[in-house]
């Protein structure tokens, strides 16, 4: 599968980065204007593998003349803003994420703030949230801000010499995720919306633009992430190139076990409650042990996210005291 891919003119770069999800793709577009989907994060080492990468099919950073971005996440953006100084190529991104993209330092501490206030709320103890603010602003740190100078809405069309590529906004994994659709060859260029390997993660986060603190209602990724998936589903596919791994071949049969494996942890939450109302960390304890600890938000956004599902159906509800929310069986 990836010789067929690499045969319609599109190459995947696995570049590394520091994080547990390993190497992430970019997609090198063999066409006019030369496109790059994705770019890795701020590193040297990244940067290096890139160059490396390019050479291997005679190409500089130099030579790119279009740069385009699935979404916010810094393993997929980090190195946007340098090759769009070294090569003059113009950048393409959602709309609603390039204000977020041109002010990345303040975006990131508008999300810090945010996954604060969500942690305090959701009973995570004040010294763990203290204890994981070194390791929020490392994060940071593989980002940097880049000016994008095409806004992309759902339903636009990239239109290169060989190939024209729909744009969808598949958000929950992040509010941002932005799939393209090469419909004559069946392809999807997916970034984290869909891989094979793991199950994408819905992130708790504010809504995209939000510059500062955010104090509206918590957006439901989950519940986005659903319908998003749902709606690729339908695509007519034969081949998914996804943000890590290799390229999917069945996509309808990945996504409906995503879609069985988000029912069970949710029927899974619901007998926890039987016992009697939790906080989502407690939730996350009992289901991850340690995990909950180590992984703080991300087993805390995967708990809300069901825990949202299972609101929405009318089976729990959710009581505040103390400024702490928890969740009983209805």
């Amino acid at each position: 599968m990836e010789r067929q891919t690499a045969a319609s003119g599109i190459h995947r770069l696995a570049i590394p980065t520091p994080f547990p999800i390993g190497r992430v793709n970019a997609y090198l577009i063999d066409d006019e204007p030369l496109t790059l989907i994705d770019s890795g994060p701020n590193s040297a080492t990244a940067l290096d593998e890139l160059e490396r990468a390019l050479a291997l099919h005679s190409r500089r950073v130099e030579d790119l003349q279009l740069l385009v971005i699935t979404h916010q996440h810094v393993d997929h953006v980090g190195l946007a803003g340098v090759l769009a100084r070294r090569s003059g190529a113009e950048v393409a991104a959602l709309a609603g994420l390039a204000a977020d993209l041109g002010r990345a330092r303040s975006a990131g501490e508008t999300q810090e703030r945010f996954g604060e206030r969500v942690m305090h709320e959701h009973g995570v103890p004040a010294e763990v949230v203290m204890a994981l603010r070194p390791s929020s602003a490392a994060l940071r740190a593989w980002g940097s801000s880049v000016e994008v100078t095409r806004a992309l809405k759902d339903g636009d069309e990239l239109k290169l010499a060989g190939r024209t590529l729909t744009v969808y906004h598949r958000p929950g994994h992040s509010p941002s995720d932005t799939v393209f659709w090469d419909s004559r060859r069946r392809l999807l260029i997916a970034g984290d919306h869909l891989i094979e390997h793991v199950s994408s993660n819905p992130i708790a986060a504010p809504p995209l633009g939000v510059d500062g603190d955010y104090n509206g209602p918590r957006p439901q990724a989950l519940v986005a992430y659903l319908d998003s998936l749902r709606q690729t589903r339908e695509m007519d596919l034969e081949r998914v190139l996804p943000g890590h791994g290799g390229p999917i071949s069945d996509h309808v049969a990945l996504i409906d076990a995503r879609l069985r494996m988000h029912a069970r942890r949710a029927e899974k939450i619901h007998r926890l409650l039987a016992d009697g109302p939790l906080t989502a960390h407690e939730i996350a304890a009992r289901l991850w042990g340690d995990m909950a600890t180590m992984q703080t938000y991300l087993t805390l956004s995967e708990v809300l996210g069901h825990t949202d599902l299972l609101a929405l159906q009318g089976r729990v509800s959710e009581g505040e005291r103390g400024g702490v929310v928890r969740f009983a069986a209805s």
